[in-house]
C-alpha cells in the first residue's frame, strides 16, 4: 500500500494520529494511505511557516519568481507520476486529469512567477496640509504599499485539489507569505506529493507545509491558531460560516470561495444550441462538481420546451462510466456519501413535483438512462423539468450532474429568479442582444457573469456575492488578496 507522510519544514513525517484510506471513486478500490495529523502536527507546521516567513518575505522578487518557475517546470516533468494519482483519487476522467488538472497547476505557478514582479507600491498625489495641533504644516506625501499577510492557512476543495492549492499557494508565495496547506480529506495525495517538487526545486524549508486528516480537526486547528494570519478556504458555505466565526476570534484575514447555484438565463432571442452546450457542462465537466456550474436553467417560456428537449438530447449522448476510458465523459462523484446526497436531492425534487426527464437515482430512473457501472460512485446525468422556485432543488447547491429547468415570462421575473437564492457566484445570460445582457448583468447579485459563454477569463477577479464568499482572487487580484496595505506618509 502506498503510504504518504506529512510535509513539514521540508521533511517527511508520520501523522501522529496514524493513517486513513483514500478511496478511488471510480472503482471503490484503495488508492493509498494518507497521514492523520494531530493538533501538535498542525502546530509544528505553523511554527515552521512562522520561522520561515520573515526571511522569505525579504527575498527578492526575482528569487521568488525563479522558485515558482522551477516548480512549474518540475510539475510538468513529473506528469507521469502526478496524472495517474490525481485521476485515481479524484475520479476525474483522463481528459480532465491530464488537461484540466496538472497543466493548470503549472500555468498558475508561471502566472505568479510573473506576478512577483508586479508593483507593490502606489504613489498618491501630494496634498498641502495646514499646521495643526498634531503636526507642522507642509506638502504631505504618501504611498500605499502592499505587504505580506504572514502565515497563510490554505484549506482546499476536493474537486480540483492540486489546482485549487496552486491557485492559493502561488500568489501567496509570490507576495512573500508562507503557507500551511490542509487539503480536502477525500483526495490529499497529490497535494502531499507537491512537497517533493518543492524540495527538488530548492525551496527554503518552511515556506510550504502540508497537513492532512480524514475530517475537519486539522483545518480547525489552523483556523484557531494565533500564529496563522490568514485563512484561504474553498468549500461549502456551511464550513465557510464556521471558519468566519472561529477565525474572528483572532481577527484573521479571510478569503473564502464558497457555494454556488449558477443561473443560466435563456432569453427568447437566445442561440439555443449555444445555451444547451453551456448548461450541459454541468454534466460533461467533472460530473457537475463545479461551483460555477449553470445548474439552474431559467428559460423564457416561449423557448422552454425547445431547451428541455435540447438538454435531454445532449445528456443522453454523454458516455457514462470508467473514467480511464478515453471515450468517457461523465465519471463518478467523489464518494459514496456524496452520491447518496446527490440522489437525495433528485428524489426530493421528484417528490416535490418536478418531472424527471432523464437520469435519476439508482433505484428510480428513466427508461433511457444508461446503466451505471456496478462499482464506483456514479450518478447519471439528470434533467429535471417543471421545477418551481420554491423547490429545494432550485435553491440549494447539489454539486453533482443535475440540471433543473425553470420557466420565466419576462426580464423582471428572470432577474428575480436568478437572485432568489442565497448564493451569488456565477450566472450566465444567453441573448442575441449583448447590450441588453450588459445592462441586465448589473442587476444580478453575482460575482461573475458569462454572456453567451461558459468560458472563464484567468485574469478576472473571482469570488462571490452573498453566501458565495468573501474576497477575490485570480490574476493580479490574487496578489492583492494575499497582502495587507500599509500607508507611508511624509512631508517635503
Amino acid at each position: 500500500m502506498n503510504e504518504h507522510r506529512l510535509f513539514i519544514d521540508n521533511e517527511w513525517r508520520e501523522g501522529s494520529a496514524g493513517t486513513y484510506d483514500v478511496i478511488n471513486p471510480g472503482t471503490e478500490g484503495l488508492v493509498g494511505a494518507a497521514p492523520e495529523a494531530s493538533a501538535s502536527d498542525v502546530a509544528d507546521a505553523v511554527a515552521a511557516a512562522r520561522r520561515a516567513q520573515a526571511e522569505w518575505a525579504a527575498t527578492s522578487p526575482s528569487a521568488r519568481a525563479e522558485l515558482l518557475e522551477r516548480v512549474a517546470e518540475l510539475v510538468m516533468a513529473r506528469a507521469e507520476d502526478f496524472v495517474p494519482l490525481l485521476q485515481a483519487e479524484t475520479g476525474a476522467t483522463m481528459r480532465v486529469a491530464s488537461t484540466m488538472q496538472l497543466p493548470v497547476v503549472a500555468d498558475r505557478f508561471r502566472r505568479y512567477a510573473r506576478g512577483a514582479f508586479e508593483p507593490t507600491v502606489d504613489a498618491l498625489p501630494p496634498v498641502p496640509v495646514a499646521q495643526t495641533a498634531l503636526a507642522a504644516g507642509g506638502l504631505t506625501n504618501a504611498v500605499a504599499a502592499r505587504r505580506p499577510v504572514g502565515v497563510v492557512g490554505c484549506i482546499t476543495s476536493y474537486n480540483f485539489p492540486i489546482v485549487n492549492l496552486a491557485g492559493k499557494l502561488a500568489p501567496a508565495l509570490a507576495m512573500g507569505n508562507t503557507v500551511v496547506a490542509k487539503p480536502a480529506p477525500q483526495d490529499p495525495l497529490a497535494c502531499l506529493k507537491l512537497g517533493e517538487i518543492f524540495v527538488e526545486a530548492g525551496a527554503p524549508a518552511g515556506i510550504f507545509n502540508v497537513v492532512t486528516d480524514s475530517g475537519a480537526a486539522a483545518g480547525a486547528a489552523l483556523v484557531a491558531s494565533p500564529d496563522v494570519d490568514m485563512i484561504s478556504f474553498t468549500g461549502s458555505t456551511t464550513v465557510g460560516r464556521r471558519i468566519a466565526t472561529d477565525g474572528g476570534a483572532t481577527m484573521k484575514r479571510l478569503l473564502m470561495e464558497l457555494g454556488g447555484k449558477g443561473a443560466a438565463i435563456v432569453f427568447e432571442d437566445a442561440d439555443v444550441a449555444k445555451a444547451v452546450s453551456a448548461i450541459g457542462s454541468t454534466w460533461a465537466f467533472h460530473s457537475g462538481q463545479i461551483c460555477t456550474a449553470p445548474t439552474r436553467a431559467l428559460v423564457h417560456r416561449s423557448r422552454y420546451d425547445e431547451v428541455v428537449a435540447g438538454l435531454a438530447r445532449y445528456a443522453a449522448r454523454l458516455p457514462v462510466g470508467d473514467p480511464l476510458l478515453p471515450t468517457t465523459v461523465v465519471g463518478p462523484v467523489i464518494s459514496a456519501a456524496h452520491r447518496d446526497r446527490v440522489e437525495g436531492y433528485i428524489a426530493g425534487a421528484v417528490g416535490e413535483g418536478a418531472r424527471l426527464v432523464l437520469g435519476g437515482t439508482r433505484k428510480e430512473h428513466t427508461a433511457d438512462t444508461p446503466e451505471l457501472p456496478g462499482a464506483g460512485f456514479f450518478v447519471a446525468p439528470t434533467l429535471l423539468a417543471e421545477v418551481t422556485p420554491a423547490m429545494t432543488i432550485a435553491r440549494e447547491e447539489v454539486f453533482g450532474p443535475v440540471v433543473a429547468v425553470i420557466p420565466f415570462e419576462d426580464d423582471e421575473e428572470a432577474i428575480a429568479l436568478a437572485n432568489s437564492t442565497d448564493y451569488g457566484l456565477y450566472d450566465y445570460l444567453f441573448t442575441a442582444d449583448t447590450a441588453r445582457a450588459y445592462t441586465l448583468a448589473a442587476r444580478l447579485r453575482t460575482g461573475n457573469v458569462g454572456i453567451n459563454t461558459a468560458q472563464r477569463h484567468p485574469e478576472t477577479p473571482f469570488g462571490g456575492f452573498k453566501q458565495s464568499g468573501v474576497g477575490r482572487d485570480g490574476g493580479s487580484f490574487g496578489l492583492h488578496a494575499y497582502s495587507e496595505q500599509q500607508a507611508l506618509v511624509w512631508q517635503s
